[in-house]
C-alpha cells in the first residue's frame, strides 16, 4: 500500500504532467497574404503559460506577419473573439472557455475530443486594453507569478515571510522550473515552501473561479446585490445557464503546488 507522502507525490506527477495540444493560426487581418497560413501546433503542459510560447510564435509567423518587426511581447491570443489572460495558466484558460460540459443537461453535449486541439488566433494590432501588457524580458509574467505564491504563502501560514526568505537564487530557480516545467528542480523549491521549519499549515489555499456571478435581487435591500463569491454563495451566484458553459468552476487547489494563479 502507497504511503501518504508517495500517493501525494503520484498525485502531483499527474497534474504536473497534464497537457493540453493547441493549433494557433494567424489573424487574418495581420496576415500579409490572402492565403491563410498553416497552424502552429503544439502539445503545452497545462500548467504552463501562453506567453513562454510569443517567442517562437513570432518565428514560426514573421514570415507571414504583415509587420515583422513588432516583437513577440506586443502579440497576444484570442479564442473565438475574446482575448487570454496572459497571468493564468493555459489549462485554466482551456477550462473556463471549452472544457466544461453544458451546464444545462438538456443541452446538445459536445464531446472533449471536439473541442480539441484547442483553436486559438494569434493577434498583432489592436491589442486588448483589457489585457496586461508584456514586456520583452518577462519580468510582467514573473511578477504575477510570485504575487500568486505569495498570496498562497500567506493563506497557508498566515503570514508571507516564507516566500520572503527564499535567496535570489531560489526564487530564480523556482521561476526557472516554471519555465522549463521541470517538477524535480520545482520540488527542490516548492518543498521549503509548503514545509518551512516550525511554521505548522493553517489553511490550504485555494481559488474559485467564477466566469460571470450575475446580480441577485435581495428583497430586504430592494434592489440588486451581488453576494460576495464564497464557498458558501457558489451555488447562489451561479444559476444554471442554457446554451452556455459558463459555470462555477472550483479549480486548482495549490496545495501541491504552492501558487495562488
Amino acid at each position: 500500500m502507497a504511503t501518504p507522502l508517495l500517493a501525494i507525490a503520484k498525485i502531483q506527477k499527474k497534474v504536473w504532467d497534464g497537457s493540453l495540444p493547441l493549433e494557433i493560426r494567424l489573424a487574418n487581418a495581420d496576415c500579409r497574404t490572402y492565403d491563410e497560413t498553416d497552424p502552429y501546433l503544439i502539445n503545452l503542459p497545462r500548467l504552463s503559460y501562453l506567453p513562454f510560447l510569443l517567442p517562437r510564435l513570432h518565428a514560426f509567423f514573421a514570415p507571414s506577419l504583415i509587420n515583422p518587426s513588432t516583437p513577440p511581447h506586443e502579440l497576444w491570443l484570442s479564442f473565438q473573439g475574446v482575448p487570454l489572460k496572459y497571468h493564468h495558466p493555459v489549462g485554466l484558460l482551456y477550462d473556463l472557455f471549452s472544457g466544461a460540459p453544458p451546464a444545462n443537461p438538456d443541452d446538445d453535449e459536445v464531446d472533449a475530443e471536439e473541442t480539441l486541439p484547442w483553436k486559438l488566433e494569434l493577434r498583432v494590432q489592436e491589442f486588448p486594453p483589457e489585457l496586461m501588457g508584456l514586456d520583452a524580458e518577462g519580468k510582467v509574467v514573473r511578477d504575477c507569478f510570485v504575487n500568486g505564491v505569495k498570496e498562497a504563502d500567506v493563506i497557508r501560514n498566515g503570514k508571507g515571510n516564507v516566500y520572503m526568505g527564499l535567496s535570489k537564487n531560489d526564487s530564480d530557480v523556482l521561476w526557472e522550473a516554471v519555465k522549463t516545467h521541470n517538477l524535480q528542480r520545482f520540488n527542490t523549491i516548492n518543498n521549503k515552501l509548503l514545509n518551512p521549519p516550525g511554521t505548522p499549515l493553517r489553511n490550504i489555499p485555494m481559488k474559485i473561479y467564477l466566469p460571470t456571478a450575475p446580480s441577485i435581487i435581495n428583497p430586504e435591500e430592494g434592489g440588486d446585490s451581488t453576494i460576495q463569491a464564497s464557498i458558501r454563495t457558489v451555488q447562489s451566484l451561479v444559476a444554471p445557464f442554457s446554451g452556455t458553459r459558463m459555470f462555477a468552476l472550483v479549480y486548482y487547489t495549490r496545495l501541491l503546488l504552492g501558487n495562488m494563479n
